[in-house]
Order: structure tokens, then sequence, then C-alpha cells
């Protein structure tokens, strides 16, 4: 008897050990997330062309052409403006407020927009972080510390493919899962439903 419950119990404390190894090994991975290390926003503020994107339900009407426009207004607060085209070919505009949460670097925020159809987390505010951004402020990697959401962004509607590797290899080193992106058409019109890159 005492055997056949050894035989049973051993392995089941082996794998529950395992379980909570890979659990606490998790938790631990989710917690090095970092940000870059300093953000000057004037030099972030402007626009911005979402290159690829974790699918989202806030942006499941979104087909194409989307946009984030940041603005630093007069009493440092920080507008936002996101666009993108719908199906119909017709364009959706959410406007928002971000606010700083990391003065020291700048990197974390956190962005708030009025109820709409690109309103992320609605009227609560969500985490902006910045994990990733060239020297020359030509390219961002953002996300948030639970990995939910990530875009890859360029100031330009088109980004290399080397350029592109190269973020998603050091998002990867991050915890985020580069498969799950999905690539966003820039410079295109819907003609009845299909997407068409224009010439």
């Amino acid at each position: 008897m005492k055997k056949i419950t050894l035989a049973v119990v051993l392995p089941a404390l082996l794998i529950l050990s395992v379980i909570s190894f890979a659990q606490t090994n998790k938790a631990t991975t989710q917690a090095e997330i970092k940000t870059v290390s300093k953000v000057d926003l004037k030099r972030y503020s402007g626009k911005w062309y979402e290159i690829a994107r974790y699918p989202n339900k806030f942006q499941k009407n979104c087909v194409g052409n989307t946009t984030a426009n940041y603005v630093i207004n007069a009493d440092n607060e920080i507008e936002v403006l996101n666009q993108c085209v719908k199906e119909n070919g017709t364009m959706i505009t959410a406007k928002g407020k971000a606010k700083i949460v990391d003065t020291d670097t700048n990197a974390k925020l956190k962005v708030r927009f009025a109820p709409g159809v690109l309103s992320f987390l609605s009227s609560d505010w969500g985490d902006y972080w910045i994990v990733d951004l060239d020297e020359n402020y030509q390219y961002a990697a953002v996300g948030d510390p639970k990995r939910e959401y990530l875009w890859i962004l360029s100031r330009t509607p088109e980004m290399s493919d080397a350029v592109y590797q190269d973020i998603l290899r050091r998002v990867e080193k991050m915890g985020f899962t580069p498969g799950k992106l999905t690539k966003t058409p820039q410079n295109v019109q819907v003609i009845k439903g299909a997407v068409i890159r224009k010439q």
C-alpha cells in the first residue's frame, strides 16, 4: 500500500514543484521589464506611424493608416490624437491626454482617452511605457508592465526589415512575444472593404 501511495505522491509532488518553479520564474521575468533610461518629451512629441501592434479590442475596427500624435501644450500637458481608417473607409479619431508617472526618465506615462472606438481603458488611465527608443527618435516600442499591449512606432509610414527585426529581438528579451504582433498597413485606401496600398 505504501509503495502505491509513494508512486502516486512523488510524481505529483514533482509536477507541483515544476509548476511552482515555472510560476516563480515567470513572475521574476515579468518583474524585469525596463523602460528606456531617458526620454526627451519635446523630441518624442509629434506624429508617429503604427508599424505593428498586439491585437487588442480597442483597435479592432482599425484596418490601416494608424497614427498617434503627441503635443505638449502650454501647461506642459501632453495631448494625444490617435487616428486610423475603418473597413468602410472612414476615419476614426480619438483624443486623449497623457501624464508623466516617472519624472526621472519620462519613459513611464499614463494615457487616458475620452469614450470612443479607440479609447483604450475608457476613462481610466492606462500604462504607456516606452521600452525601446531610437537615439534619433525615429522609432519606438511602447508596452505596459503586464505585457498585454505592445506597439511598434515609426516617424515614417514604413520601417526597414532590419530595424524591425532588431526591435523584435530587444522586446523579446523583455518578455514580449514578437509572434503576437500584427503589421499595420500604412499609405492605404479602402475600396469596397478591401485595403489597397496607394501607389
